[in-house]
């Protein structure tokens, strides 16, 4: 049985930890010829602030092209394609979105064939999003997953 790999999903939150990720994404899709989907997923205090107006999704959103354009360099400059996207971890109005649906949600959504994900320590910052996803992400994901 051979693996095939069209789509490789790397969720990313901003942290170094996620970045290191994208690098084994890469190489995960340099080597079977696939493409790179980042999805860069937004935490809970975020969310909170967004839909709250204490911050301008505009400035958000430039946070995240700014991280999002490490990615593209990444996946460049091993000449893989990359996409990518926003996604809410979390929703004050659905229960069950925290960031380990998110991901498995994009990754049904996206056709995508394998998953690396980070595996991050617990520190608790702000903007650390996947800290506790990749374990939900292992148990429940129907394509290979990576955790790195």
């Amino acid at each position: 049985m051979s693996l095939t790999v069209d789509r490789v999903l790397v969720p990313v939150d901003g942290s170094d930890e996620s970045l290191e990720a994208v690098e084994y994404a890469v190489a995960v899709a340099e080597r079977y010829g696939a493409q790179v989907h980042a999805v860069y997923v937004l935490g809970e205090e975020v969310v909170r602030a967004i839909e709250e107006s204490a911050v301008d999704q505009s400035e958000v959103a430039e946070d995240t092209e700014a991280f999002t354009d490490s990615v593209r360099a990444i996946a460049e400059a091993e000449g893989v394609p990359v996409s990518s996207s926003i996604a809410y971890g979390f929703s004050t109005k659905r229960k069950t979105t925290h960031p380990g649906s998110v991901i498995l949600d994009t990754a049904e959504d996206l056709d995508a064939d394998f998953i690396v994900i980070p595996r991050e320590p617990l520190t608790g910052e702000p903007g650390e999003v996947l800290e506790k996803a990749a374990e939900y992400v292992l148990l429940y994901a129907s394509q290979p997953v990576l955790s790195v």
